[in-house]
């Protein structure tokens, strides 16, 4: 039965139901129950058949190209689903399939609040952007299609239109990322005007007649304009703001998945069309990586907001993933194909384990902000007894954006450090001494993911409740729950079999153009990662035994030594007074020491708010507060001067709008006469 259904067929029914779930949900908006189940119901069959058309891609290499051809010049509506494309197909439609299913129940809280029928337009339309977006392989049709991704996903930001907040982060999204498109707009223009098409494959074949003046800019108008949909920075801004205003199950795809199209096309365009020509083009993207991953997870560390903790976090694994990305460009350049075939490995690994982990993450927040109807940490504690599933989902995908074996985090950054170490290896002092800071970078920034995840485990989970609403939570529903749940053992059996999942990426880069020939990057039969040159070996299959032979160990010495000791069950000693949920170290203060080291960067403020109990005597305070604030270097030093001067150029422009007609007539004929004056010429 399986083999009976086409590629073409399985992707493009997945398209047509999510064209049906999305009309769907606007017919049965009137009911909620139906609009929640048709539009999600609709997202789960659509996803499924995603999946089976990637699956088909990459293991039965049934790619397929699909052309409507239009009476207007240059457009064409082209689709090429390849390895490549079905990599990310199979990302996408793997975290919508889980997080339809996890919003069955979660939108439930919206009922009588919000228009359901809107949500699941927009969701089924935002899912459909994502799958063309991986697929176009026209120029214009690309810019159709990202920017209906893009419109679907800001109607979903702003969804919860009651918060002013979520307007605000929803405006500086579609600010940003119409920024972003007309940035690839000018880059699309630049190769239509060298090359005569829009076409991808027509594009990648005459590329060697374009100028090295006009792929410069190409890249750049293309690493700018990908790299705000990516959120690297410093095109970071509207990351931490749009993903928590979005519906949980919707920050789970935006965080995991929609992000990435910016990688999609960074490999699609750097690697593949401009064949990465340009040895500085490497090193630049490796030094953004350096910088996101480090002040992603820095600007983490000081988040109190759970919600926008991890959008940070996604920062600091979009770093990540650029510096796979980066590595490879920079031996692409200098024809070291073997190297920037692991690397790109590396890069994509991480791409698939962070969409699981991340979706995993959010949607455990979203179960906890479900119950207490907050997203400040501060407000939390002592839910691991209440929400015991929960805790323990979230507590996995912490091991794994932790890089903790053996979950699938540590072996895609066990890869991206090998890319580094042959990196370093080259003999070209300037070349080296990047990889150093990159091996550096990673190193801290995992050290720093750990830390922040014990933060932000610890004051979620774990001691006292700080929070009466604390004690009236109970465990999510099981639609939420199996979602969860799934992710969490996808995280396990991608560390288990890394070794496996590596060759199969490797399918997708041997694809590529230009790689075809290269192999012999992995040795052994799959359980293991050794790499050819025998420089590194680890077995994730024997890692994950040698855990539970441990555990099995540590459980029955402890059995054995406590077996004839009598337990007894008291109250904490409190030095003679009530224990408070005041005497737990809060978040702020487990961050605190961290922040304080790097001050010169993060710029840290304190605010205190002390309430006397009598106005004429200050020695006898009711309460005190401190809060510790952070501020955004790159919007203090860069967005803000350049918002001051848009508002005093505007208003210098302004006085031209004087409100007198004649005036008006004036500049008309003046523009005319000028225009007429170029053409002439």
């Amino acid at each position: 039965m399986f083999n009976l259904i086409s590629t073409q067929f399985s992707f493009f029914l997945a398209l047509l139901l999510l064209a049906i779930g999305a009309i769907g949900s606007l017919i049965f908006a009137k009911k909620d129950w139906l609009a929640n189940l048709w539009g999600n119901g609709l997202a789960i069959l659509a996803s499924v058949s995603g999946l089976v058309a990637a699956v088909k891609v990459l293991f039965f290499g049934e790619s397929f190209t699909y052309v409507i051809n239009s009476t207007l010049p240059n457009l064409s509506f082209s689709f090429m689903v390849d390895k490549l494309s079905a990599f990310f197909i199979f990302i996408i439609s793997l975290i919508a399939l889980l997080a339809s299913i996890y919003g069955l129940s979660y939108v439930k809280h919206f009922y009588k609040k919000y228009n359901l029928g809107v949500l699941g337009f927009f969701y089924n339309i935002f899912l459909a952007g994502m799958l063309f977006v991986v697929s176009a392989h026209n120029g214009f049709f690309f810019l159709i299609v990202w920017e209906v991704m893009s419109l679907a996903s800001y109607f979903l930001v702003i969804f919860e239109n009651k918060e002013k907040n979520n307007i605000k982060a929803g405006s500086l999204y579609f600010i940003m990322t119409h920024v972003g498109t007309a940035f690839i707009m000018l880059a699309f223009l630049l190769l239509y005007k060298t090359i005569g098409s829009l076409d991808f494959n027509v594009i990648k074949e005459n590329i060697g007649h374009m100028s090295l003046l006009s792929k410069n800019l190409v890249f750049i108008f293309s690493l700018i304009g990908f790299g705000i949909k990516a959120g690297i920075i410093p095109f970071h801004i509207w990351l931490p703001s749009a993903h928590p205003a979005a519906p949980t199950h919707v920050s789970a795809l935006m965080s995991g998945v929609m992000i990435k199209t910016g990688i999609y096309m960074f490999i699609r365009l750097f690697v593949e069309i401009l064949s990465g020509t340009e040895l500085w083009w490497g090193v630049l993207i490796l030094i953004i990586g350096i910088f996101s991953s480090l002040l992603g997870v820095l600007y983490a560390l000081t988040e109190h907001d759970i919600k926008r903790l991890l959008a940070f976090h996604s920062i600091e694994n979009i770093g990540i993933i650029l510096l796979g990305v980066g590595s490879a460009m920079i031996f692409l350049s200098l024809n070291l194909k073997t190297m920037a075939t692991l690397s790109l490995v590396a890069a994509l690994f991480h791409t698939l384990n962070h969409a699981t982990f991340k979706a995993l993450l959010f949607m455990g927040a979203g179960s906890v902000i479900s119950q207490t109807h907050t997203r400040n940490i501060e407000e939390y504690g002592g839910l691991i007894k209440f929400m015991p599933q929960t805790a323990f989902y979230f507590l996995i995908g912490s091991l794994a954006i932790s890089a903790l074996p053996p979950f699938n985090g540590f072996f895609s950054e066990w890869l991206t450090f090998q890319t580094i170490f042959n990196g370093i290896q080259i003999s070209d002092i300037f070349i080296k001494s990047i990889f150093i800071l990159a091996a550096g970078g990673l190193a801290f920034t995992g050290g720093l993911a750990a830390a922040c995840f014990v933060k932000a485990f610890g004051a979620t989970f774990l001691a006292r409740p700080r929070n009466e609403k604390v004690l009236q939570t109970k465990e999510s529903s099981f639609s939420m729950r199996f979602g969860m749940g799934v992710l969490a053992f996808t995280t396990l059996i991608l560390g288990i079999f890394a070794g496996v999942v590596s060759k199969i990426i490797l399918g997708v880069v041997n694809n590529l153009n230009g790689f075809q020939q290269i192999s012999g990057i992995f040795s052994g039969q799959g359980k293991t990662f050794e790499l050819s040159n025998g420089f590194a070996i680890v077995s994730t299959p024997m890692i994950f035994l040698i855990l539970l032979v441990v555990l099995f160990l540590v459980y029955w010495i402890v059995k054995i030594l406590t077996n004839k000791r009598k337990v007894k069950i008291g109250c904490t000693w409190d030095c003679g007074t009530k224990l408070e949920p005041r005497m737990e170290i809060t978040a702020t203060g487990f961050a605190r020491s961290i922040i304080m080291i790097f001050k010169g960067v993060l710029k840290p403020s304190k605010k205190f708010e002390v309430e006397y109990q009598d106005a004429d005597m200050r020695y006898f305070t009711k309460s005190r507060n401190i809060k510790l604030e952070i501020a955004d270097i790159y919007q203090v030093y860069f967005y803000q001067p350049l918002y001051n001067l848009v508002i005093s150029f505007s208003s210098y422009v302004k006085r031209i709008q004087n409100g007198i007609l004649n005036a008006y007539v004036a500049y008309i004929f003046l523009i005319l006469l000028i225009l007429l004056l170029t053409f002439s010429f």
